[in-house]
C-alpha cells in the first residue's frame, strides 16, 4: 500500500500530521493507498511558501504566463493515458470517461492561454481636461480551491489554471478520496516552466479547509460539492473576508415534450443518466415527460437500453458503459434512497439493488435503477442520489413540467427535449436554472463560457471558468492621471501649476 504525500514549493513532502485517510479502488473495495490529512502547521507552511513566491510570478508578464499554460497543455495530452488510468483507478469511472475528465480541465488551460488578452484593462482618453482615466487588473495574491472526487482532473484545472494564469499562487486541497492525479498535475505544471512554490496541493480533511477558510494570507477560495458544505464554506470564508465561490448540489431535470424523438430523447437520458454511474453535478437525475402518452413511450424506449447498460470495472475496456460508485457509503446512501422511493410508492421499472459483479464481490458496484409515477414530495425527487437512479415524474402539461424544474430548491442545469422553436424559447428564457441545454441533455459550457448555477446550487457572484474566472482571480484597480501642461519657451518648458 501506497503513502501518498503533498506537494509543497515543487516537491513531494510526507504528512507530518500522522493522520491518514484510505484511498479505495472501488472496483474491489480494497484499500490501494494513503492520502496524508493536513495539521494547520502544515497549511500554514503552504501558504507562507505560496507567499513568498507570488510576487515575482506576479510581475512576470502575462505573454510568459501563457507559454507556462501553452506548454502544460502539450504535457496533458502526453500523459493522457497515465492520467486517465490513475484517475479510474482511484475514482472508478470508465477510461473514457477519465479521459472526458482530462479534458475538459485542458479545455480550460487552452482558454487560459488567452490571458494577456483577458487580462487588459479599460482606457478612456480625454475623460476631462487634461485628464486620462484607465484600469487595470491584478492578482489578489494567494488563491485556495478545494475540489471534488467526481472530477478529480476537470475541476482543479477549472480553478488553478486561470488563478495561475492572472499571476496568484494556488493552494489546492483536492478530495482525499481521489488524490493522485491533482498531485500529477502539480507535477506536471513544475515540468511546464512554474516557479516552485506557485502551486501548492495539500490533502486534508475538515481540519485542513477550516484553517485554509480562515488563514490571513489566502484572498479568495472556490468550492464545489454538496450544497450543505457550499454553504457552509461560503459562510465562513466570506466571514473572514474572502473573496468566494461555492458550487453545490444539482437535481437537473429534462423535459420530453410530446414531439421529441423519442429514440433521441431515450439515448440522452441514458447517456445523461447513468454516465459515470450518475456521479456527476450535471447528470440528468428527472426526465419529465409531458402527457401520460409521451410517459409510455418513454418509459417503453428506456425500459430496455437501461436494462441492458454494462457495469464493470474500467479495466474491461470498452464494453462498459459505467463503474463502481467511489465507496461503500455512497454506495449504502443510494440504496437507502432507492428503498425509500419503493417505500414512498414510486414504481420501480428496473431495478439494480441486486447486481453483483462476480470476482468483484467486494466492489462498490451498483445497478441502474429506473423509477416511474415519482411525485415531488419523495426524498428521491428531493435530494441528489448522485447515483445511477433516474426518476420519472409525469407532467400533465408544459406548464406544469417547468413549474417543477422551476419550484426545485436546486437550479444546476435543466434540458427540454422538443421539435417546437417557441417551446425551447420560452423554455430558454423563463426556466430559473443557470445553465439550459435544447435538444442537449447535459448542458455544459464549452471554456470561453462560464458555469454556474442557480439558487442553491452556486453561491457566490461569478462563475467558473470564461471571462467571469479571469474577474474573479483579480482585483481592479482605476487609475485617473493629469499631468501639467507646459509652453515652450526659449528651448525650456515652463509648467503650469495644475488647478
Amino acid at each position: 500500500m501506497q503513502d501518498l504525500t503533498h506537494y509543497i514549493d515543487g516537491d513531494h513532502v510526507q504528512g507530518g500530521s500522522g493522520r491518514f485517510s484510505d484511498v479505495y479502488n472501488p472496483a474491489t473495495g480494497e484499500v490501494q493507498a494513503r492520502a496524508p490529512l493536513a495539521s494547520r502547521a502544515e497549511i500554514d507552511h503552504a501558504v507562507e511558501i505560496a507567499q513568498a513566491a507570488q510576487p515575482k510570478w506576479a510581475a512576470t508578464n502575462p505573454q510568459r504566463r501563457a507559454r507556462v499554460m501553452m506548454e502544460f497543455v502539450r504535457l496533458l495530452n502526453r500523459d493522457m493515458d497515465k492520467l486517465a488510468e490513475a484517475l479510474s483507478r482511484e475514482h472508478g469511472k470508465t477510461l473514457p470517461d477519465a479521459k472526458g475528465d482530462v479534458q475538459r480541465g485542458l479545455e480550460v488551460v487552452e482558454f487560459c492561454v488567452g490571458a494577456p488578452h483577458l487580462l487588459k484593462g479599460e482606457y478612456t482618453d480625454g475623460a476631462g481636461p487634461g485628464i486620462d482615466m484607465y484600469s487595470m487588473r491584478q492578482p489578489l495574491g494567494v488563491s485556495a480551491g478545494i475540489t471534488p472526487f467526481n472530477f478529480p482532473a476537470m475541476i482543479p484545472m477549472w480553478m488553478f489554471a486561470p488563478a495561475i494564469a492572472c499571476g496568484n499562487a494556488f493552494i489546492l486541497k483536492p478530495s482525499e478520496r481521489a488524490p493522485s492525479v491533482p498531485l500529477m498535475l502539480a507535477e506536471l505544471m513544475l515540468e511546464a516552466g512554474l516557479p516552485k512554490g506557485i502551486l501548492q496541493v495539500v490533502n486534508g480533511d475538515k481540519e485542513a479547509v477550516d484553517a485554509i477558510l480562515e488563514h490571513e494570507g489566502i484572498a479568495s477560495i472556490g468550492f464545489v460539492g454538496s450544497t450543505p458544505i457550499a454553504e457552509y464554506i461560503y459562510g465562513k470564508g466570506c466571514a473572514h473576508g474572502k473573496r468566494v465561490q461555492c458550487f453545490g448540489g444539482a437535481k437537473n431535470h429534462m423535459i420530453v415534450m410530446p414531439d421529441a424523438d423519442m429514440e433521441q430523447a431515450a439515448d440522452a437520458l441514458v447517456g445523461a443518466g447513468y454516465g459515470a454511474a450518475g456521479e456527476r453535478c450535471m447528470a440528468i437525475s428527472v426526465a419529465v415527460p409531458v402527457g401520460e402518452e409521451t410517459a409510455d413511450r418513454l418509459i417503453a424506449a428506456l425500459k430496455p437500453r437501461i436494462e441492458s447498460l454494462k457495469v464493470g470495472p474500467y479495466t474491461s475496456g470498452d464494453d462498459v458503459d459505467f463503474g463502481p460508485v467511489v465507496t461503500a457509503a455512497a454506495k449504502e446512501n443510494i440504496l437507502n434512497l432507492v428503498q425509500s422511493g419503493v417505500d414512498a410508492g414510486a414504481e420501480l421499472v428496473v431495478d439494480g439493488r441486486d447486481f453483483r459483479l462476480q470476482g468483484y464481490e467486494e466492489g462498490f458496484f451498483v445497478g441502474a435503477h429506473l423509477f416511474d409515477r415519482v411525485t415531488p414530495d419523495m426524498d428521491i425527487y428531493r435530494k441528489e442520489i448522485f447515483g445511477p437512479v433516474l426518476s420519472t415524474v409525469r407532467a400533465a402539461s408544459y406548464e406544469e413540467a417547468l413549474k417543477l424544474a422551476m419550484d426545485h430548491e436546486m437550479g444546476n442545469g435543466t434540458a427540454i427535449f422538443t421539435r417546437d422553436g417557441d417551446a425551447a424559447r420560452d423554455f430558454a428564457n423563463r426556466v430559473n436554472v443557470g445553465m439550459v441545454g435544447i435538444n442537449v441533455p447535459i448542458p455544459v459550457p464549452l471554456a470561453y463560457h462560464s458555469f454556474g448555477g442557480w439558487k442553491k446550487s452556486a453561491f457566490g457572484d461569478l462563475n467558473q471558468h470564461g471571462t467571469d474566472s479571469f474577474k474573479f482571480y483579480t482585483k481592479t484597480k482605476t487609475v485617473t492621471a493629469r499631468w501639467p501642461s507646459g509652453i515652450k519657451d526659449g528651448g525650456e518648458f515652463n509648467f503650469k501649476p495644475m488647478d
